[in-house]
């Protein structure tokens, strides 16, 4: 049986994928195969932070009573991090490897940080209060991503 956990974890590698391919685009001045591979990471990893902010971290709460606390500070970071994906498409679009790859390295930081948090304790968290309703939420998220 595959838990939340496992899921977002999963999806965690796809999107670090997806950024090293971004990075080495930027490193090479391949402009075109940053713009797609920049476009793809970043649409990936909003997409992810949605699942979290839209689906996850709701049923958290409402499973826990806990607003405050665990979800209120990956919320704080997606929005950091959003911040930092703003000034990529700028980088992006201003064909400037420096500036990208600069941001890039913030953010790979934040990231890394960030996502040890979500891995050793969100969704081991979400995972245990969810209960049942894990089930049917893991089967969303996968709905979601087709």
């Amino acid at each position: 049986m595959q838990l939340i956990s496992d899921y977002m974890n999963k999806d965690h590698r796809h999107c670090d994928a997806a950024f090293a391919r971004a990075e080495d685009r930027a490193a090479a001045r391949d402009w075109t195969g940053l713009a797609r591979d920049g476009g793809t990471f970043l649409r990936e990893i909003e997409h992810h932070i949605g699942l979290e902010e839209d689906l996850l971290f709701p049923a958290f709460e409402d499973k826990t009573g806990m607003t405050s606390g665990p979800t209120e500070t990956m919320r704080a970071e997606h929005e950091q991090m959003r911040g930092m994906f703003a000034q990529m498409r700028a980088a992006i679009e201003a064909k400037n490897a420096e500036q990208y790859l600069g941001i890039a390295q913030t953010l790979l930081s934040l990231l890394q940080q960030h996502n040890m948090k979500e891995e050793s304790m969100m969704y081991p968290m979400l995972d245990q209060s969810l209960g049942d309703d894990a089930h049917s939420l893991l089967a969303r998220l996968e709905r979601l991503a087709a």
